[in-house]
């Protein structure tokens, strides 16, 4: 048994609630991490509201939690490369994170240069970012649209984009504008996008509630654009990115390096006792907390 943060059913924050739970041994491939911190996002509040029941089954008993970081507890017999008491990154496909124990199917290294934090909260954004810049096929020179450049995941791409070489168009509020500056991007208001007058190679929508046909009229068609959240995006013809098993940990490779290289700059974070995740649920859907959430084991 373990101390996690569980769901009693779908519905609003106060379905979280702190419990003993059940943890499994980790599979032959897998590991089991004593969790220092993890990582509350924005598809989380989704799952417990009921709104991706196709996609994520949850209901009483479910863990949520993508991304976290901590030390290795338990491994199974044919994991590579990794050992018990090693510091690693978890990516959580299969949600599990708001616990004491998390067992893993993909994993990074934490670099002694990664606070836990920080750690902590990239390996979900990270692999997005990366996995969908590698769809997208990107390349030096060519110009991307990143819709919600400023947030978890947007930020993250912008800055990877812009280390390849590529020309980034950042739509975010104005009031991020010189932080998207910051990382090598051209701001734009994600509220207008008609304010861009010239063309577009292709377009990563981090946001889900940007103006996403005004983004494929940029791009001249849906073939090279991908959104991550946007309910929307089937119906224009647009893909729904999804997570590719063989290049999850490559990607997270790649984001851990660029973080421990001092290249990635991570959204600010606030740091909450685990008991306090309903709270936390509560204050990112009402606007209230901007900053990336994480909780203390």
């Amino acid at each position: 048994m373990t101390r996690a943060v569980v769901m009693d059913d779908y519905g609003p924050p106060s379905v979280l609630r702190l419990a003993e739970t059940d943890v499994p041994t980790p599979g032959a491939e897998q590991i089991r991490v004593t969790v220092r911190y993890a990582a509350v996002g924005p598809t989380d509040l989704a799952i417990r509201a009921g709104h991706l029941k196709g996609v994520f089954p949850g209901g009483p008993g479910t863990v949520l939690g993508f991304e976290a970081a901590g030390v290795v507890e338990s491994v199974g017999h044919s994991a590579q490369d990794v050992a018990v008491g090693d510091e690693v990154a978890v990516f959580l496909p299969r949600l599990g994170g708001y616990a004491a124990l998390a067992v893993a199917d993909f994993w990074v290294p934490k670099p002694a240069s990664v606070s836990w934090a920080d750690a902590a909260a990239l390996p979900a954004s990270g692999e997005a970012a990366v996995r969908v810049l590698d769809q997208l096929a990107v390349s030096a020179g060519e110009t991307l649209l990143v819709l919600g450049a400023a947030g978890s995941v947007g930020r993250v791409a912008t800055q990877v984009a812009v280390a390849r070489g590529v020309r980034v168009i950042a739509a975010v509020r104005p009031s991020d504008f010189d932080v998207v500056r910051g990382f090598g991007a051209t701001p734009i208001d994600y509220h207008d996008l008609s304010v861009f007058s010239g063309e577009v190679d292709a377009v990563l929508d981090a946001s889900g509630r940007s103006d996403l046909p005004a983004a494929i009229a940029l791009a001249g068609g849906t073939d090279r654009v991908i959104t991550l959240s946007d309910p929307r995006g089937p119906g224009l013809g647009v893909k729904l990115s999804d997570v590719v098993p063989d290049g999850v940990v490559p990607a997270l490779r790649e984001a851990m390096g660029r973080l421990a290289s001092g290249e990635l700059s991570l959204q600010s974070q606030v740091v909450v006792p685990l008991a306090e995740a309903a709270d936390v649920h509560d204050k990112l859907a009402s606007g209230s907390l901007r900053a990336k959430a994480l909780l203390e084991i």
